[in-house]
């Protein structure tokens, strides 16, 4: 039987994902030394049950899992969760995520996140996002594929883990500063030591400040704070808090592909069209254009419009009127380990979360020059800006600005039993858990246009115009003066939404001997949601204007994971996985009631890897071929027309879906004292299938790359008399080309081009302080770091940040 000491089995079963550095501190399990990932072993072969809650190693496990650690955190000087998408295969942004928050997305679907396996915010679109700092996290751990049976309600693609800092009896304390360019600075503070023998604590705290790359600022305040007291070696109860204040300037556009159709003039593309291509609507419709207009549209047309964003250099279409997205979130969390026996063990997880999020952003600003929409040549307003007779043909038409307010509450539970025995000559272990959740969304939603956007009453009567002033040239935006509320807003949300969501779940982990592993979990859980419309301006939605009585529904379902792992030998291993999770279909949407809401949420994940250590234990890489999918999603039946189709003729379809399929490679070596090594890459094909209807089915999924790779090295040794080695780093990262395509505004073929990226780093640590230079874009390269909604957003330019530490 695979018998463990109690402080390795409480390090393997506790809180509910182990993280590599807590356990470092169990030097022995059965005599088998266990050292973090980069230390002279890879303890992520050695053991490395954290998405299962087992105690398989990496090598027993049928899952796709990836970790980073906190070695190669610091080496990089990641600072947020975005910073580390490098290191992980699969995971890339998300596209049309409007520059607010993470958003990012496992094998093309969503994501969910959490701290030590509780709740962290996700699914909630870009309102609840916000950007989640490494400050207090000592690693990362992805668990890709549905994880609903051990995880509560959670998101097709998988879930990302961060491992907070926990409380150590041995006292270390270490004081950070950081200064980097566009008045970029911090300052640290990591703080832990045992107060009795029974108790310990640990305090994080930083303040972070920085105008930003083209002026998209930060500034993070951020405090963590925890006790932990071990009643005796059975028994443990930690205490944590977290609190953050940030302030984030949203770039909701970056560089916007203008609307120019190829199709529209016979296929001829920005390059090659000439003004006399460029006609008017021949039924006089559209917008109708002199010649002399028609010849300077065609002049300021580059060769790539319609199909790449329009490079503007520093410039973005960001207001002085917007609000930075002010996060403020709170977080209180009790954790309690028991043994009961010798192999019966109980975790616990009690967690209270809010989070408010508020701010002023302009979500629309299209600028379009030529489109044959439905049969009509730029209808307006879709269509070049003509002003008093006067052209202008880098005008931002159909601008709104949205200014939100909104709170999201939650509570969470999470017990897990587990039981290890043995049957003849089979180790077990039996997971019995159960989980509960709510979370209560307050939203409201105020928006401003200009005077493209009209709205009419029944009888035909104009009752609102937009009162913002054109935009009449992205490249040197005429702002509007004043405050938003100058500019007649509409109130166009407000609603209260509250999700529940409970389950139970039993899994078996089998050890047969002969290299053979099983896992084998079920789970069942039920989803509830309710929906409270408190009303809107009348001007916006005469039928939405009266508040309406609240509305629930609720949806239940089995969720699984099989898995069988077999290892012909110690350095080589096999698995194959199939696991299936649901969750709720909108988190923000409404809820009707009365039968007519949709089901929840299903995904399907197939998984065929193969696992490969060398070099003592040094190097463990996995290549991975997948199938992930969000299935049964509803798209409108093209036949049904209300009032008039047969009783049998029904209105929704529910057997669409999205798709990716693809391999990964993972590969994480430290060769020796010397040299490590992180290196991985993914060919993904991630397909919308939605609505068969639509001129957007079985097209690929917006900005999500077919190819991403990313490698760091990093070479260590006692330079110039040095007492300590000095580590140089060099790291390059490509991503292909995103799909920014919407046959809707026109650009069916847009895409953000593929870019490679070199970045450095040179440290040099002693036992008392540590420095250390990065460089990112080192050769400078021009590109777009995220595919934005009909854009790109600019990646930054060459960088330089220097970090100081001390320890005491």
């Amino acid at each position: 039987m695979k018998q463990m000491s109690f402080s390795a089995l409480a390090l393997a079963c506790a809180a509910p994902w182990l993280s590599s550095a807590s356990y470092a501190q169990a030097e022995t399990v059965d005599n088998v030394e266990r050292i973090t990932v980069y230390g002279r072993q890879n303890q992520v072969v050695m053991n490395s049950g954290l998405a299962t809650k087992s105690d398989m190693s990496l090598m027993e496990t049928p899952a796709a899992v990836v970790i980073v650690d906190e070695e190669l955190i610091t080496t990089q000087g990641a600072g947020n969760l975005q910073d580390l998408l490098r290191n992980i295969s699969g995971v890339t942004q998300a596209g049309n995520n409007y520059g607010i928050g993470d958003n990012i997305v496992i094998r093309g679907l969503g994501a969910n996140y959490t701290y030590d396996g509780m709740y962290g915010g996700a699914g909630l679109g870009n309102t609840f996002n916000p950007t989640r700092s490494l400050t207090n996290v000592e690693s990362v751990e992805v668990l890709k594929g549905p994880a609903t049976g051990l995880y509560g309600m959670g998101s097709a693609g998988g879930v990302i883990n961060l491992i907070e800092k926990k409380p150590q009896f041995e006292a270390n304390h270490e004081f950070t500063a950081e200064v980097g360019q566009w008045d970029t600075y911090s300052l640290a503070l990591d703080t832990t030591a045992g107060l009795t023998e029974n108790l310990a604590y640990r305090l994080v705290a930083k303040s972070a400040r920085s105008d930003g790359y083209r002026e998209i600022g930060t500034d993070r305040d951020e405090i963590y704070g925890s006790l932990k007291y071990q009643f005796d070696d059975s028994q443990d109860l930690m205490l944590s808090v977290a609190y953050i204040k940030d302030a984030i300037a949203v770039d909701s556009i970056g560089h916007p592909i203008r609307i120019y159709n190829a199709d529209s003039v016979g296929g001829k593309t920005a390059g090659e069209v000439s003004w006399e291509d460029l006609i008017n609507d021949p039924n006089g419709i559209g917008v109708q254009l002199t010649d002399e207009q028609r010849q300077q549209l065609a002049n300021s047309l580059s060769s790539d419009d319609g199909l790449t964003p329009y490079a503007f250099g520093h410039a973005g279409i960001i207001s002085p009127m917007a609000k930075d997205n002010e996060g403020e979130e709170l977080r209180f969390k009790l954790t309690h380990n028991l043994f009961l026996t010798d192999n019966l063990f109980l975790n616990q997880q009690l967690q209270y979360r809010d989070y408010q999020s508020g701010f002023a952003r302009q979500t629309g600003a299209y600028n379009y020059v030529y489109w044959d929409r439905r049969g009509t040549i730029n209808a307006d307003p879709r269509a070049p800006l003509v002003v008093d007779d006067v052209l202008y043909p880098f005008a931002a038409r159909r601008q709104e600005y949205r200014k939100v307010d909104a709170d999201e509450t939650s509570w969470q539970y999470f017990a897990d039993l587990r039981y290890d025995f043995q049957i003849g000559n089979i180790d077990n272990e039996l997971l019995v858990n159960a989980n509960y959740e709510n979370r209560n969304i307050r939203f409201k939603q105020y928006s401003i246009y200009d005077a493209d956007k009209v709205i009419k009453n029944k009888a035909g009567e104009q009752i609102y115009q937009g009162r913002l002033p054109y935009i009449f040239d992205i490249r040197k935006p005429n702002w509007a003066q004043g405050q938003f509320s100058d500019y007649d807003p509409l109130l166009t949300s407000n609603y209260d939404k509250k999700v529940s969501a409970w389950g139970v779940g039993i899994q078996h982990v089998g050890y047969f001997g002969y290299g053979v592993t099983s896992r084998i979990g079920v789970a069942f859980n039920d989803i509830s949601q309710s929906y409270q419309h408190f009303g809107v301006d009348s001007r916006y939605s005469a039928s939405r204007a009266q508040p309406t009585p609240e509305a629930g529904t609720s949806d239940d379902g089995i969720t699984y994971n099989l898995g069988l792992t077999y290892m012909p030998s110690d350095d080589l291993s096999f698995f194959v996985n199939h696991s299936k999770g649901r969750t709720a279909y909108s988190i923000l949407g409404s809820v009707k009631g009365d039968g007519q809401d949709r089901l929840d949420s299903e995904s399907i994940s197939n998984d065929l890897g193969m696992r490969f250590k060398a070099f003592d234990d040094q190097m463990l890489a996995s290549l991975v071929l997948f199938k992930s999918s969000r299935t049964n999603l509803q798209y409108s039946n093209k036949d049904y027309e209300a009032g008039v189709s047969a009783p049998g003729i029904p209105q929704y379809y529910y057997d669409g879906s999205e798709d990716t399929s693809g391999v990964e490679l993972d590969l994480n070596a430290h060769l020796n004292d010397q040299w490590s090594v992180n290196l991985n890459g993914v060919y993904q094909d991630a397909r919308d299938k939605k609505d068969p209807n639509s001129g957007s089915f079985d097209t690929r999924q917006k900005g999500v790359p077919y190819v991403t790779a990313s490698a760091w090295v990093t070479y260590g040794a006692q330079w110039f008399n040095l007492s300590s080695p000095l580590s140089i780093s060099l790291g390059a990262k490509y991503v292909d080309e995103r799909s920014t395509n919407s046959s809707s505004f026109g650009i069916p073929d847009g895409y953000v081009a593929s870019y490679t990226v070199v970045d450095a780093a040179i440290g040099y640590d002693t036992d008392d302080w540590r420095v250390q230079l990065n460089v990112n874009n080192l050769f400078n390269e021009a590109y777009y770091e995220k595919a934005m909604f009909l854009g790109g957003m600019p990646g930054e330019e060459r960088n330089a940040k220097l970090t100081f530490s001390y320890r005491l």
